[in-house]
């Protein structure tokens, strides 16, 4: 890993997204917009974010609990975690598995055990975000084909790592090959840890703490609308809800870094799309109002934790990574 080459790399190419954006939505009518917003809301959006994060660093330790990974102090633990916002921004949320990769140098936690991990955490995050999009998808009857993709894909995956018998064959087939013999018992690591992971239990606790979690970043959302302006109902909680969750998806799927200019797009296209607004500059505005809560904000406190790791003398990992 090169972090402090590629990390500056993304957070430019955010930038310039952010810019590009709010040019083709007309620079000075979007800036009007945003100073228009009621910034009195801005501590209950934030506090609402950090929600989520909390939430899903409480389902990275449940998760580490199952690995049987080692003790670790909640100090440090939690700046592994948060180190893995700041990843969020690479191409298809690469980097994130730095968390692996300091679970290995500083607590000595096989990769092959860890890195199910990841996938678990993308794999229930989407499971949660198409939940809390199912009561938009019956209002607006749009998004289907993404809910379909989405639910035959986790399907897919969860029934191959159950179905034990024909993947122990092919591991054990994998055994004997040469060269790639050697590492097979990564793989064995791999997917013993993946069955463990996505076993019902498991799979359900994790979905419900990703429900809530993310719910937080969707009530967010309707903040961001009610503090430009539009009138707080329960439609326009419904309508956040289904917006920021099917965008979510969008840029998920579309393994862009951090979903930029995809899931954006996504925002302010059906910000449009169901009349929340019919002006153009408005929806753009709260489309970068969001990303400006959300994503940038959890490259943000990334990047703080790295710091922390690295100050704190627990990052002489990173400093190697960082190249």
């Amino acid at each position: 890993m090169r972090l402090r080459r590629t990390v500056p790399l993304w957070l430019a190419l955010g930038v310039a997204v952010m810019i590009g954006f709010g040019v083709a939505g007309d620079l000075p009518r979007v800036v009007e917009a945003m100073q228009r917003f009621d910034a009195r809301l801005a501590p209950a959006i934030l506090g609402l974010t950090l929600l989520n994060y909390l939430l899903r660093f409480v389902k990275w330790g449940y998760y580490l609990r199952l690995i049987g990974a080692p003790s670790i102090p909640p100090f440090e633990n939690g700046a592994i975690f948060f180190s893995g916002l700041a990843m969020t921004i690479t191409p298809a949320k690469l980097g994130e598995w730095l968390k692996s990769y300091l679970l290995l140098r500083r607590h000595g936690v096989p990769f092959g055990v860890s890195a199910p991990v990841i996938l678990a955490e993308r794999l229930t995050d989407g499971l949660a975000m198409l939940l809390l999009a199912l009561g938009g998808l019956y209002v607006y009857g749009l998004g289907l084909e993404l809910a379909m993709i989405v639910a035959i894909g986790s399907a897919t995956l969860v029934i191959g790592v159950r179905a034990r018998g024909p993947v122990e064959y092919l591991l054990g087939r994998l055994g004997g090959l040469p060269f790639v013999g050697r590492v097979a018992h990564h793989a064995h690591d791999f997917y013993r840890t993946s069955r463990r992971l996505l076993e019902v239990r498991p799979l359900f606790i994790a979905v419900g703490l990703g429900v809530v979690s993310w719910a937080g970043e969707c009530v967010a959302f309707s903040f961001v609308l009610v503090g430009l302006g539009i009138a707080p109902t329960a439609d326009l909680l419904l309508t956040a809800t289904f917006i920021l969750a099917v965008a979510t998806l969008v840029g998920s799927l579309s393994m862009v870094p951090g979903g930029l200019a995809v899931a954006d797009g996504s925002i302010a296209g059906l910000l449009m799309i169901l009349t929340v607004t019919d002006d153009a500059a408005l929806a753009v505005a709260a489309t970068l109002l969001i990303r400006l809560a959300t994503l940038w904000f959890g490259v943000l406190v990334g990047l703080i934790a790295i710091s922390v790791l690295v100050r704190s003398g627990r990052g002489s990992e990173l400093s190697a990574a960082g190249g």
